[in-house]
């Protein structure tokens, strides 16, 4: 099978007759959901779980096998061993690339640079490191069955030689204006994934990619808009339509596609926000109630922001002197709002968690 020689950029033929009916419906969704993110005041805190599971459902694509409950059992002290803990260590890389790309592309564009740096965080210290993080590929590699030979490939991306030159040209895409941002997205997405510039983590680092450029075009005011949820679900026709681009040319069935997953996302996406704001401001209330606390707001923000904790972390990280933390996790106790998951033992601290909080992020979507 001969390598892909990828479309020139913008794409031509793009059907925005026959694509009107879902472009409308996408951007007005997703318009919707962006009115509930610029109600939050700390969407930082509030949607950090909805970040870990993004984590987790993009690495899932790829193979992991792992839940958001599990990454932040780990994260508070449970420590889980073998392909787990392997699992659980890409999905970390992969939310630690999301929050630094986060940071610099408020005030940056994207670059080549930026994706190198990306895919360097995503592959640090797991497998895959000896694929050359942050590094173009050198070589020919291609999409097949274990074992399959190039001429038996379902795909082979374009000759290692190109993969500069079509990245820089998709860059400069990236950079300027089409006639719909999201059709610019799903574009955008493909064209990455079709140029595959790395020996592994292409289809990571594309699904990235995502709501940081949906935040630079200024369609959302936080770049917080996460597709995998719906990419996971549909995991077959997501690649499908994928392949339909190299094998037939059809764009327009890919962006009909990616169109439908923005329109559907953004509904649940919306779903699970509406739930954690009622629940943050349900908290906030009883919170208050029960501890009789000048610390409330930093006890209930913790609890949002990391929802399986140990103690210990608890103290340190809000500042609260350690007789008064525990004072006050004994009320949380005692009333319910938070469990313990694992017990204190010599000096090893309890862990708790956040179980309601924890339920509406793990809810599986229609």
């Amino acid at each position: 099978m001969k390598s892909y020689i990828p479309d020139n950029l913008p794409i031509k033929g793009i059907d925005y007759l026959r694509l009107f009916t879902n472009t409308v419906a996408a951007n007005s969704e997703l318009s919707r959901y962006d009115g509930l993110l610029q109600g939050i005041v700390n969407p930082a805190v509030m949607l950090s779980p909805m970040e870990t599971r993004e984590a987790v459902l993009s690495s899932k694509i790829e193979g992991t096998q792992a839940t958001v409950d599990e990454v932040l059992e780990q994260e508070a002290g449970i420590n889980h061993t073998g392909e787990k803990h392997e699992d659980i260590n890409e999905i970390v890389n992969y939310r630690t690339a999301l929050r630094e790309s986060y940071r610099y592309l408020g005030d940056h564009p994207v670059t080549l640079s930026v994706i190198r740096e990306i895919h360097r965080m995503l592959l640090d210290s797991v497998r895959g490191q000896n694929k050359r993080p942050g590094e173009l590929r050198l070589y020919q590699n291609w999409i097949g069955r274990p074992g399959t030979s190039i001429e038996e490939a379902t795909y082979v991306p374009p000759s290692p030689m190109q993969v500069q030159d079509f990245l820089e040209d998709w860059v400069k895409y990236v950079q300027g204006d089409d006639k719909d941002v999201l059709v610019q997205a799903a574009v955008m997405h493909a064209q990455f994934e079709l140029i595959h510039p790395f020996l592994d983590g292409n289809g990571r680092v594309g699904r990235i990619l995502i709501p940081l450029f949906l935040y630079q075009k200024k369609k959302i005011s936080q770049p917080m808009f996460y597709l995998s949820s719906y990419l996971e679900a549909h995991c077959q026709e997501y690649y499908s339509k994928l392949r339909a681009i190299s094998n037939e040319g059809d764009w327009n069935g890919w962006i009909e596609f990616f169109l439908n997953a923005v329109t559907a996302q953004a509904k649940e996406n919306g779903l699970k926000v509406k739930a954690i704001l009622s629940l943050y401001e349900e908290m906030k209330e009883r919170i208050q109630y029960v501890s009789h606390s000048q610390f409330s707001i930093q006890l209930l923000d913790f609890i949002f922001r990391r929802p399986v904790f140990k103690t210990s972390a608890f103290s340190k990280e809000t500042g609260i002197p350690r007789p008064t933390a525990l004072k006050l996790l004994g009320r949380l106790k005692s009333e319910g709002i938070v469990t313990e998951r694992r017990k204190a033992s010599g000096s090893r601290a309890s862990v708790l968690s956040f179980s309601r909080l924890l339920a509406i992020v793990e809810e599986p979507e229609n």
